[in-house]
């Protein structure tokens, strides 16, 4: 049986899961490397330590999925669902995620650098110490979202609401915040 797993797993890479229903199934460390996976169904999937690099997860249902320590660079999640889906210490770098939903997800330590988060929702998402150095999180709704010790440097905020955000120790040099409804109800010019 396990012998059989790792073979399927092998043959995920560059595969074609269009609309698949792969709900609750153990993908741990398993490669999905440039997989084509739209509107494919993972909720409460365990893809702990997966290579998703550069997979097309557009419109996915990932919602209690769990993605630490997964590899996501370069992946298209636009419009995904990932409500409450654990991303800890997740590599996110350059992915899409426009317009995704990421509310009450769990991405503390993860790198989101270059990063396209425009228009996603974070509500009380968990982003504490991640990287999002050069992300776009223009429009953004990030109420409530515990964002302490993250990396935002050079980040584009401008027209995100930030407001009930926990933004405690983090770094938003060269950041751009113009129109942004601040956690003390201001907006920034």
């Amino acid at each position: 049986m396990l012998h059989r797993a790792r073979l399927l797993r092998a043959k995920l890479t560059g595969a074609n899961l269009t609309d698949a229903n792969l709900n609750k199934t153990d993908l741990k460390n398993a490669s999905l490397a440039r997989a084509k996976a739209p509107r494919a169904l993972f909720y409460e999937a365990d893809l702990t330590a997966a290579d998703l690099t550069g997979t097309d997860l557009t419109e996915a249902k990932l919602q209690k999925a769990r993605l630490v320590r997964a590899k996501l660079d370069g992946a298209r999640l636009s419009e995904a669902m990932l409500t409450g889906a654990r991303l800890d210490e997740a590599s996110l770098r350059g992915a899409d995620l426009k317009a995704a939903n990421l509310v009450e997800a769990r991405l503390r330590g993860a790198d989101l650098d270059g990063a396209n988060l425009d228009n996603a929702g974070l509500v009380d998402a968990v982003l504490r110490e991640a990287r999002l150095r050069g992300a776009n999180l223009s429009q953004a709704d990030l109420f409530g979202a515990d964002l302490s010790d993250a990396d935002l440097a050079g980040a584009n905020l401008s027209e995100a609401r930030l407001s009930g955000a926990n933004l405690t120790g983090a770094k938003l040099a060269g950041a751009n915040l113009k129109g942004a409804l601040m956690p003390d109800g201001s907006v920034h010019e």
